[in-house]
């Protein structure tokens, strides 16, 4: 692999080729191996290293061996070993290469206020976003100081700013009170979850694709998450198999889908509440709802569906899906988007070009390409027809005029069949709405007049 490498650790981290970035292992203990020799001069021992990072009795330094054998390619080029090991350590030799973090530290005492200021806007961002690892102390508590430290960088890069052009204020103050935590679904996979926000809860169920932390900075559905957030104390978590929760899982199947939500809800010691389901989490939402009428005040169903294609009687549907889950799990995980793109531009045909292009690298990022396929397999038997009739709370189904990705005839076989539940249509194309565009204030307002309705 040739090409300047540059290393970017704030925010999340990116290894990028000429500026191109370059797929990462979906291991977050790899990545964040990787992360720890850049920021360590020094070699580290492995055994030390197996410490940090693999607490599995069986074999710690196979573990550590096969993820240096999966970091090697991103970094080394032929003649240039950047990633070096010996039967006792490890080091990383970061001499030509641009790591974001270390740069800044450059500019401490630096008299240039745009570089500074621009500095500024990037470490407002947390430093190696979605690494934490909870279960690895040591790793955890390096991470918190590390971040402490990125911001204490920040904050003595800022008085030159201030002087030469003030920061904006902060575009998402809820973020810094956004609350993260990890439970064990039955099966021991790992779920992570957040809470934002006061007042009574508003649990939202997992879809295709979450990140606790990227969805954050999402220029698509931020907006829309944060006026939510305005009213409730509002509930999201990562699927199993993607975002901050475990990507390599045994069992990727619906009911691990709603398992996972009912482990969610136990951590959050959640006794009643309205459950908002978006795209294929509105089938999980349906289900849960039914088996739990005890818990579950008020059902909100966006661009759903109750039976996945495989329950449609069409042959060319069922080739053209099949066909893509093939291309899915050959191509998803290349710097090149085209595959992704696919789905960016069917979930989205009202998005601009630097919306797609933020969501073919978001959901790279977000799982891995095994993970996308099984994913799609899974939503594709979806089948919770059955359980419509026994969703016993007020129920409010919306739906996208012109949603390609979920026909609207979709939506309104739900509402026919959920007992008194209302029908709302709204006029867009976009299957995932955008903050931006007039029909996600309507939606909020529909959320708002329907929870008030008691």
């Amino acid at each position: 692999m040739v090409g300047a490498l540059r290393i970017d650790l704030i925010g999340g981290l990116r290894v990028l080729r000429d500026g191109v970035a370059v797929a990462l292992p979906p291991s977050r203990r790899a990545r964040a191996l990787l992360a720890w020799l850049i920021l360590h001069e020094r070699p580290q021992h492995r055994e030390h290293l197996c410490e940090l990072f693999w607490d599995i009795p069986d074999d710690p330094r196979g573990a550590l061996r096969s993820a240096l054998s999966k970091l090697r390619p991103l970094v080394n080029d032929v003649g240039r070993q950047r990633l070096v090991a010996d039967r006792e350590a490890v080091r990383f030799v970061a001499d030509d290469v641009e790591v974001d973090l270390l740069h800044y530290r450059t500019l401490v005492d630096s008299d240039d206020a745009e570089a500074r200021r621009l500095a500024c806007e990037v470490l407002d961002q947390p430093l190696l976003a979605g690494l934490d690892l909870p279960n690895q102390g040591s790793w955890q508590a390096w991470l918190t100081a590390m971040r402490d430290e990125a911001a204490a960088l920040r904050a003595r890069l800022m008085p030159e700013v201030a002087v030469a052009a003030p920061l904006p204020l902060p575009t998402d103050p809820l973020l810094s009170r956004q609350r993260i935590g990890f439970t064990l679904a039955r099966d021991g996979v790992r779920i992570a979850h957040a809470s934002v926000g006061e007042g009574p809860p508003l649990v939202k169920v997992a879809n295709w694709l979450n990140h606790l932390e990227l969805d954050w900075d999402s220029p698509i559905w931020a907006p829309l998450f944060r006026e939510l957030a305005r009213d409730h104390r509002f509930i999201r978590y990562d699927e199993r198999g993607n975002g901050m929760s475990d990507w390599q899982v045994a069992d990727l199947s619906f009911d691990a889908f709603v398992r996972d939500l009912e482990a969610v809800v136990a951590a959050n010691r959640l006794t009643r509440f309205p459950l908002l389901g978006l795209s294929q989490g509105v089938a999980v939402a349906i289900d849960y709802a039914a088996r739990h009428p005890d818990k579950v005040s008020h059902l909100i169903l966006w661009g759903g569906y109750a039976a996945g294609w495989r329950h449609e009687d069409n042959a060319e549907l069922h080739a053209e899906r099949g066909a893509m889950i093939t291309l899915v799990r050959h191509g998803w995980g290349r710097t090149d988007p085209s595959y992704r793109q696919i789905f960016s531009q069917a979930f989205m045909p009202g998005a601009t070009h630097e919306e797609i292009d933020w969501f073919n690298d978001f959901q790279r990022r977000t799982t891995s390409a095994e993970n996308a396929a099984r994913f799609m397999d899974v939503f594709a038997d979806i089948d919770v027809r059955h359980q419509l009739a026994r969703v016993r709370c007020p129920t409010l189904v919306m739906h996208a005029r012109g949603d390609r990705r979920v026909p609207l005839e979709q939506g309104g076989r739900i509402a026919a069949q959920i007992p008194g539940a209302e029908l709302v249509i709204l006029p867009t194309d976009n299957h995932l709405l955008l903050g931006r565009e007039p029909v996600s204030a309507a939606f909020v307002a529909h959320v708002r007049a329907f929870l008030a309705q008691g």
